[in-house]
């Protein structure tokens, strides 16, 4: 892990990048929105209160999230790791949307994690353009 962080801190980043400390606490706030609003859902549809394919985008979300840090620092490829958080974002979005009618609290939960992933994306965007 130390050459993988070693390699990101070379790379050019903008001068509004947050801190490396940063990223930890706030990750492990947001894995517990998504850890309860998440699994809300996907016990709603163990239950058939929710219809299956109302999981499609949730699955998929999660699966993108995981791999981007393999992405980012394992294949220390940041075009990639662009294109994942591109569909982190676009799968959270959808997530929201298709659950809002049924429960909108779950939609409601994931605000700071669609910030976070905002950012997040414009913050890899930019990375990926400076290092091209």
């Amino acid at each position: 892990m130390t050459k993988s962080y070693n390699w990101y801190s070379h790379l050019i980043k903008p001068s509004w990048a947050p801190p490396s400390w940063l990223f930890g606490p706030v990750w492990t706030v947001l894995y517990v929105l998504i850890f309860i609003s998440f699994g809300t859902v996907f016990y709603k549809v163990f239950n058939k209160e929710l219809p299956i394919i109302i999981l499609l985008p949730f699955v998929l979300n999660l699966f993108f999230n995981l791999i981007f840090t393999y992405l980012q620092f394992g294949l220390k490829n940041n075009f990639l790791a662009a294109l994942d958080i591109l569909l982190v974002l676009g799968t959270l979005i959808w997530a929201m949307v298709l659950i809002y009618p049924h429960f909108k609290w779950i939609a409601l939960i994931n605000i700071p994690y669609l910030l976070w992933v905002c950012f997040a994306t414009v913050l890899q965007l930019t990375v990926t353009y400076l290092n091209k």
